[in-house]
């Protein structure tokens, strides 16, 4: 499927990766974002994008499009935790209902966002078959929108494509800069450095991320649409990056010089994930996808807000 001049529909739309993706994607089709507010915010949309304030639990959605992208969803352990029931409505009930009416619409192609949470603390590259265990709320909502969507995939013949990101970022001069304590420990710890404050560590800070520029993300969302993809799949760098190394490179790039603080990790021990690492290489061998941000030049973008000009 070419994604050109096609009807599109995006859940979670006015949010940081939903806007991202509408945004880019109304440069050559016909965009539709829905989003509650929750997260998101009209005003991370262009002109070209057309928006509902609405949510994926509601009746008469504008389904009637070519393509799905669901990203809605209550997005982190602590927002799930603190609205449990919210938490399981909006990721299940609301992925359900959403497919269900794009499918009576005669859509047949959906792209939903998934985690890569559920394979908790991994020092190797995590593949896709790898045996995996819930431990929060929050990955037993994603994991429910993948049997599901294997469900529909087998029964229906749907093209269901389940993307796991690996710890999405942009800056907080982008659609992130609204989320505040949820948006992402790169935009968080820049904004911090930029402030003269110290950026708070849990533990000792030598927990690591597989950082993702959103770009990358949205070129990922993108192909597996376009390849009609069916199944879960990985979008991430493949490398790991300590919480310390990154305040290091923050430093480096703002020009300052600020040790962190470290504290306490208030998350339990048992749902907090330690490390992350991606394993892209079905991704790659199906869609020809792979990063192309590193995070060197991903944090040159993020701190170029905060110079007097930007980098070159």
């Amino acid at each position: 499927m070419n994604l050109t001049g096609k009807r599109i529909l995006v859940t979670g739309g006015a949010g940081f990766i939903g806007s991202n993706l509408a945004n880019a994607l109304a440069e050559d089709n016909e965009v539709v974002a829905v989003d509650d507010g929750y997260l998101g915010t009209e005003e991370n949309l262009t002109d070209d994008v057309e928006f509902h304030e609405v949510s994926v639990l509601d009746d008469d959605l504008p389904t009637d499009v070519d393509v799905v992208f669901h990203l809605a969803a209550l997005s982190s352990y602590k927002m799930h935790e603190e609205e449990r029931m919210k938490g399981a409505k909006v990721n299940v009930l609301g992925f359900i209902n959403t497919v269900e009416q794009a499918m009576d619409d005669g859509c047949d192609t959906v792209v939903y966002a998934s985690t890569s949470s559920i394979y908790g603390s991994q020092t190797e590259p995590s593949p896709e078959g790898m045996d995996v265990t819930v431990n929060t709320g929050y990955e037993a909502s994603k994991m429910a929108r993948e049997n599901y969507a294997e469900y529909l995939a087998n029964h229906y013949g749907l093209n269901m494509a389940g993307m796991r990101f690996f710890s999405v970022y942009q800056g907080y001069g982008g659609s992130e800069e609204h989320k505040g304590e949820f948006a992402n420990v790169i935009a968080q710890f820049a904004d911090d450095l930029a402030d003269g404050d110290a950026p708070v560590l849990f533990d000792d800070g030598t927990q690591t991320r597989d950082f993702t520029h959103v770009n990358d993300i949205v070129r990922g969302l993108v192909a597996a649409a376009e390849h009609e993809l069916t199944g879960t799949y990985n979008l991430g760098t493949g490398e790991a990056t300590s919480f310390n190394e990154l305040v290091e490179m923050l430093n480096g790039e703002l020009g300052t010089d600020i040790e962190p603080e470290y504290i306490e990790n208030p998350i339990p021990e048992s749902v907090y994930v330690y490390d992350t690492m991606a394993d892209c290489s079905k991704m790659h061998e199906e869609t020809g996808w792979e990063p192309q941000i590193s995070l060197e030049e991903g944090v040159k973008q993020v701190c170029s807000q905060y110079m007097a000009q930007p980098p070159q």
